[in-house]
């Protein structure tokens, strides 16, 4: 398999991945392993899989072999998810199916037989409508449901800027905007989950799992700053000339590995009772 020498999302996934796998919650990925039957293979369903990270990093904390179905609209980042396969702890056999498609239109029939379903960064870019569509198909799965490093609007740095709060808030708004007449949720998407998960009588536990960016992650930390920013900005053009500065300083600061930050996440685990 040829895959394109550089393709600039790829690259972010690839930038972030040991972050998201140093932050994501493993007592409930024990939480899940206690709730699996004894079937063989599990099969795993993992909506807006992008690469495949979240697979790389479960597969070897599930028991025994396992079949993963991986959906995304993006056929290249499913190119990239076929060529980087999971493997199992144990040597059990792991294979991996691939599924170009709108996870939002996914119903209880699409997810039949599966075992567990799973999704990693992806809440807070869909709908309220869309949640609700892909809580009532993982209800109707009958499966445990594991939705992992929801962005939730939690965002410090140390040292503090007297800007930051109010890029915070800019950058929220971006993330709740409407794009094609299609209202995102941004950082009130897994409360959003959590709620439609109980109109379904299913309980959800929820853990908060930050992001703790410091003087190993320059790089991630000066990506994530930038696109952070950005976005605040496309949301509110004023702070544009008001932040200038802010930017340098914050680059810099990240570069000398002076920067920390902590960017909030929530993990949920839905149907594990």
């Amino acid at each position: 398999m040829t895959l394109p020498a550089t393709d600039p999302f790829a690259d972010w996934l690839a930038l972030r991945e040991p972050a998201d796998a140093a932050a994501r919650a493993e007592d409930l990925v024990e939480r899940v392993r206690a709730r699996l039957g004894p079937d063989r293979p599990l099969v795993v369903h993992d909506l807006g899989s992008g690469t495949g990270s979240m697979a790389r990093w479960l597969a070897p904390r599930l028991p025994g072999p396992q079949r993963w179905v991986l959906y995304d609209r993006d056929p290249g980042l499913l190119d990239r998810a076929r060529a980087r396969p999971p493997v199992a702890a144990d040597g059990s056999p792991v294979t991996v199916e691939t599924r170009q498609t709108d996870i939002t239109r996914l119903t209880a029939a699409d997810l039949s037989g599966a075992g567990l379903v799973t999704a990693s960064a992806l809440l807070d870019m869909l709908t309220g409508e869309e949640v609700e569509r892909i809580v009532a198909a993982c209800a109707g799965a009958g499966c445990p449901t594991l939705f992992v490093l929801s962005v939730v609007g939690r965002v410090t740095f140390d040292p503090a800027d007297p800007l930051d709060a109010e890029v915070a808030a800019a950058f929220d708004d971006h993330q709740r905007r409407t794009v094609d007449g299609r209202t995102l949720l941004g950082p009130d998407a897994a409360a959003a989950t959590v709620a439609a998960f109980a109109r379904h009588g299913v309980p959800t536990e929820v853990r908060s799992t930050p992001w703790r960016l410091g003087p190993a992650q320059t790089a991630l930390t000066a990506a994530w700053f930038t696109g952070w920013l950005e976005a605040a900005v496309e949301q509110r053009p004023e702070l544009a000339d008001r932040t200038t500065g802010y930017a340098l300083r914050r680059l810099a600061q990240a570069a000398d590995g002076e920067l920390t930050v902590t960017v909030g996440h929530d993990d949920l685990l839905a149907g594990a009772e």
